[in-house]
């Protein structure tokens, strides 16, 4: 058995992310008790599937002045220099540095840069597959999360007990195959 038959309909190309059919969204603790969520509304990336799944590659780009928790002023307050300071980091990257096997799973190691700041992450990847779409083009999705600590960053105030320290990325990736 090979290790494209563990993906169904695995192809080999270059795929950019479809921001429309995707979400980058984002938990952490706030004041202890409760939960804040917000998301990404702006990135783009590619994402590399080479005939040997592990010699993927990935990488992406979002515009955290993008941020968006549902509230204008909590957003504005996250954009300015007590936390992302958008005006000096306007972007957070990923790029990915290998790529292996976990079980069916998957896990997508690489850097990731926010605030100026480049700390090495592992994301956990649920493979959706691989399809046709009704115009003749290929569509790949996939599901990924990590955890990362905001304060690795240093974004916010150092300790947990109003901001918790510990942010939960969630990744929805639909992708195109380039022509």
């Amino acid at each position: 058995m090979t290790e494209t038959a563990t993906i169904p309909g695995y192809t080999v190309g270059t795929w950019d992310i479809d921001a429309v059919h995707s979400d980058i969204e984002f938990t952490l603790r706030h004041m202890g008790v409760g939960r804040s969520r917000g998301r990404f509304d702006k990135f783009e990336g590619q994402i590399v599937t080479a005939a040997n799944p592990l010699e993927s590659s990935v990488t992406a780009t979002i515009d955290a002045t993008s941020i968006n928790t549902g509230n204008a002023d909590r957003d504005a307050h996250v954009r300015n220099e007590d936390f992302l300071d958008t005006e000096n980091y306007p972007t957070a990257t990923f790029r990915s540095t290998g790529i292996r096997q976990d079980g069916e799973d998957w896990i997508i190691d690489g850097d990731f840069t926010l605030h100026g700041v480049t700390v090495p992450v592992s994301l956990e990847t649920e493979p959706g597959g691989f399809t046709d779409t009704s115009d003749g083009g290929k569509l790949l999705g996939l599901s990924a999360s990590t955890t990362l600590n905001r304060t690795d960053f240093k974004v916010g105030p150092d300790g947990g007990a109003m901001l918790g320290e510990k942010v939960k990325i969630t990744l929805e990736i639909e992708a195109t195959l380039r022509n």
